[in-house]
């Protein structure tokens, strides 16, 4: 299940990373949104796998969707 788990991630991370070059999006502040919800699918894991389930694991989960939500006035609206 693990395995499964982290080559979902790294697949959704490489994907996120292509659709980007093929938007031509560069920059940081337009990349923190994804960069925030990545984080937190990896903070959610491994608190599951630590048994860390608890206030701290859903406090920078909470804190990582605020930053995320924040950051999407950087993002680029696509024009089709």
């Amino acid at each position: 299940m693990w395995g499964t788990l982290a080559i979902i991630l790294i697949i959704a991370i490489y994907v996120t990373i292509q659709k980007r070059k093929r938007a031509g999006v560069k920059g940081i502040k337009s990349a923190l949104t994804p960069i925030c919800f990545f984080c937190i699918s990896i903070v959610n894991i491994i608190a599951y796998f630590f048994e860390f389930l608890g206030l701290v694991s859903f406090g920078i989960t909470v804190a990582l969707f605020i930053l995320g939500a924040y950051f999407t006035k950087y993002l680029k609206i696509p024009a089709n």
